[in-house]
């Protein structure tokens, strides 16, 4: 059987862009708009069998990854993730297992929902922007009301159930200018996991080319420092923040785990609520439509040379501003979408993010060097304890009557033995 040539993480959409919130930031509401209208937004049992066991046939890691985001995928109510986990477990190899993550915005969550996410072991990202203030600044419900009550409540509820939570913060023009306020926050809340995620919105009828919530990006590189101190003085060890985990990643020659910083992408693509397999959760649009599970399987998806091409254009479209710069390993060019404006030299192609990345990135470089050459010391301190029992094993003993090894001709027991 077939296996995806690389390791895969697919945002699966089983109620495509729906959602019960109207967050105004929200880039996939609008993807309603690609399909009929009236159109019922809920994966079929039929595919959704199909999907996974097609996932499922095609990973090819010992452990088999589910990423299940929406839209708002609690809509879809519980039963209807029983019978996702149900699924699973009749299609599971016995050689490999299966896990489960989940993004929600958590006003939906209940002690049903919360223990079912803990028996099963799901992982959860749940989506809060700061405190109160900042948290409605754009996240707000349908008819314009507050939701930082029912995602607090949602948050609570992973925490007492003991569900492993990861706090998505989206980082907009606000926010942005209270780093340590919306980082305390998270702290008092036990947050364990945080990433932070900036908004950009481009806009070409705006003076500035973006929208006015997109985060400055200037403004972000200082966001990001500001808690990187605080981090580095109080946190290490207890809070992982998802970029300083990936900066430090390259202290140990590691590959990124996160898409937006590898040389490639097109690891992530997305598979739709009627089995739509797209390039990117960020490219869902008609150029970007690969085809459909029902009609090619997932793994021929993954290998389609459309979608090879697609993640190798991030690499071979970087421009030489970013390829000779000195945190190119930690970046390599940030996600395609934001690379929308120009180079110093004029050159297009440049993210939209590179002055803030750049910034943080050149200021927690010595940090990460640091890290480096600590680990190489204990790399090294490691080896040469193990080198001199490995050559103890592997000389052979000269024997008295043997030539001496020092070359002299002389029998050992007349020459170097005893010396």
């Amino acid at each position: 059987m077939a296996k995806a040539s690389r390791e895969f993480q697919v945002f699966a959409k089983p109620v495509g862009s729906i959602c019960n919130l109207d967050c105004h930031y929200c880039y996939y509401l609008e993807k309603e708009h690609l399909y009929p209208k009236g159109e019922t937004f809920r994966m079929p049992d039929d595919i959704l069998e199909e999907y996974i066991v097609q996932h499922i046939n095609a990973s090819p890691d010992p452990v088999i990854s589910f990423s299940w985001h929406g839209g708002e995928p609690t809509i879809l109510g519980l039963d209807y993730f029983r019978k996702i986990v149900a699924l699973q477990h009749k299609y599971q190899p016995s050689n490999q297992s299966i896990t489960n993550g989940m993004q929600t915005n958590g006003t939906l969550l209940n002690k049903e929902w919360c223990h079912f996410l803990a028996a099963e072991s799901f992982t959860v990202g749940i989506s809060l922007d700061g405190p109160q203030k900042l948290h409605d600044r754009y996240r707000l419900t349908r008819d314009q009301k507050s939701t930082f009550g029912r995602a607090i409540h949602g948050y609570n509820l992973l925490q007492q159930h003991r569900v492993l939570c990861e706090i998505l913060c989206v980082v907009n023009a606000d926010n942005v200018r209270q780093p340590l306020e919306v980082y305390r926050f998270f702290k008092q809340l036990n947050a364990q996991y945080i990433t932070f995620i900036p908004l950009v919105e481009p806009k070409t009828n705006s003076k500035s080319g973006v929208s006015s919530p997109t985060v400055q990006a200037e403004s972000f590189g200082v966001f990001l420092c500001t808690i990187f101190d605080e981090w580095i003085a109080q946190d290490i060890g207890r809070v992982k923040v998802q970029i300083f985990e990936e900066a430090v990643r390259t202290a140990f020659g590691q590959e990124h785990t996160l898409c937006i910083f590898k040389k490639t992408c097109g690891g992530v693509p997305v598979v739709e609520h009627n089995g739509d397999f797209y390039s990117c959760d960020h490219f869902v649009d008609t150029e970007h439509l690969l085809g459909n599970i029902k009609e090619t399987p997932l793994v021929e998806l993954l290998g389609n040379p459309a979608q090879k091409t697609f993640g190798q254009n991030k690499l071979d479209a970087l421009p030489r501003y970013c390829q000779v710069c000195e945190v190119r390993a930690m970046c390599n060019g940030g996600c395609p979408k934001n690379r929308f404006i120009k180079t110093p030299d004029g050159e297009p192609g440049l993210n939209y993010l590179c002055v803030g990345y750049k910034h943080f990135f050149t200021y927690c470089l010595p940090f990460v060097e640091e890290v480096a050459a600590q680990w190489r010391r204990q790399t090294l301190e490691q080896q040469i304890p193990q080198a001199r029992g490995a050559d103890a094993r592997s000389t052979p003993k000269t024997g008295r009557n043997d030539p001496c090894p020092c070359g002299s001709g002389e029998k050992y027991k007349n020459c170097c033995r005893g010396k």
